[in-house]
């Protein structure tokens, strides 16, 4: 007697866009899928309620960046980001070098962390620094 096979889960595809965490909320994804962003196995579907499963792959324009992943399980809930990390193979191509941007994207300066306007609490020292008590 042969063993029982196992069906192949399947869910939403707006579901597993936001389990994954790729997008905030289903709404959001529902809105993104019905822009035409999203491919499954390389074919546009515009539908949110298209099923996908483990083996399916997803090709998306996303955060100007294309991603393409493979499905490995479909998720129950949406958990920390490793877990949502564990639904998914990224198989992304590297990004651009910035001799290979456009000139507009390679215009764009990268910005170090904690640098921009200075908070609150930054501006105050600063003037202390120079004497400054705020009074007029």
């Amino acid at each position: 007697m042969a063993a029982p096979v196992e069906p192949v889960r399947k869910e939403r595809l707006d579901k597993f866009l936001f389990f994954s965490r790729a997008l905030k909320s289903r709404t959001l994804a529902q809105k993104y899928i019905e822009t035409g962003a999203v491919r499954v196995n390389s074919e546009r579907t515009i539908r949110s309620d298209h099923k996908v499963g483990a083996g399916d792959v997803l090709t998306m324009d996303l955060h100007n960046r294309i991603l393409v992943w493979r499905i490995l399980d479909c998720g129950v809930r949406r958990g920390p980001a490793p877990e949502a990390q564990g639904l998914y193979e990224d198989l992304s191509p590297p990004a651009l070098p910035k001799s290979e941007q456009s000139p507009y994207e390679a215009a764009i300066a990268q910005r170090g962390d904690g640098a921009g306007r200075p908070t609150k609490k930054e501006r105050r020292e600063t003037d202390r620094l120079r004497g400054d008590d705020g009074e007029d």
